[in-house]
């Protein structure tokens, strides 16, 4: 509410979702949802002036398939991108500099001297040219790695998705970071996978349906790939799925950006992307239904 109260011509009104709205919904133009797409769906008949739903995520799967006809949609894109950056960089070193044994050797009080690996010299494909890619890239070539962008399609440096086939070979890490739409989910499929040397490392970022878990858990199973994931496809991963007892596996529970201030860095980016619309603007962050 105090975010939005410093935005000329906007008068801020909260509603919750277990409560009628307030009368102030009817004149609403602008939507910020607090839930799930199917949770604030049912709400919007009682909004006849809605014109724009601003997101408070970058992701918007959700809700581009239900998008009312005539309502804008806006993410929350630039808010978690450096949060996210962050998740991949902590589990890059933690695998490469092999935390989790030396974790278990220390609850063991053994004294194990072990070898580790490196981020200099590292071959890591980014597959998602955006802001979360974008922020990666600038964390990872401090560290000597060597990066290479792809994105839905090529432009300056950037390859595009339909390079893959040519650039997995030549990689020791892909990271994941797409919006889920129907051009990337399965994209991680058999075929991809299978392009990969072998130890290579796939570190899921993005949404667990852009990785087709059964492929990715052959492989895996052989022992031939690592892979680190934030997100999966069923998502929560039921506990007796066999994910969860693989060594060559670390599992988050889609928490690559929830960090302290994560809400308010959200309501920065929400409150400038409304202030546009006021002003007549598109929003920047602008979903037409598809990505």
């Amino acid at each position: 509410m105090t975010a939005l109260s410093e935005v000329a011509g906007v008068r801020p009104v909260r509603y919750g979702l277990t409560e009628p709205l307030p009368a102030e919904a009817a004149e609403a133009e602008v939507l910020i949802p607090g839930a799930r797409a199917a949770d604030v769906l049912p709400l919007l008949d009682a909004m006849p002036r809605l014109r724009l739903i601003q997101l408070l995520s970058a992701g918007a799967e959700d809700w581009s398939e239900a998008l009312p006809e005539g309502v804008l949609l806006s993410t929350c894109r630039g808010a978690h991108g450096g949060s996210t950056a962050e998740w991949v960089m902590a589990v890059l070193l933690s695998w490469c500099r092999r935390l989790p044994e030396f974790a278990e050797a220390q609850r063991a009080r053994r004294w194990s001297r072990l070898t580790a690996d490196t981020l200099q010299g590292k071959r890591v494909l980014v597959v998602g040219a955006g802001d979360v890619g974008n922020q990666l890239r600038c964390r990872l070539e401090p560290f000597d790695a060597w990066v290479t962008m792809v994105g839905m399609s090529a432009r300056g440096e950037v390859y595009s998705v339909e390079d893959l086939p040519e650039l997995l070979p030549d990689t020791d890490i892909v990271v994941l970071l797409v919006p889920l739409t129907s051009r990337t989910r399965g994209l991680v499929d058999a075929e991809f996978l299978g392009a990969l040397p072998d130890g290579a490392l796939l570190v899921n970022a993005s949404r667990g349906a852009v990785v087709d878990t059964a492929a990715l858990l052959a492989e895996l199973e052989s022992g031939r790939l690592k892979a680190a994931l934030d997100v999966t496809d069923p998502e929560p991963l039921p506990d007796d799925h066999p994910l969860w007892e693989l060594p060559n596996v670390v599992i988050t529970p889609h928490v690559g950006g929830a960090v302290v201030d994560a809400r308010r860095r959200s309501y920065v980016v929400a409150a400038a992307e409304i202030e546009r619309y006021v002003l007549g603007e598109l929003p920047n962050n602008l979903v037409r239904g598809e990505y």
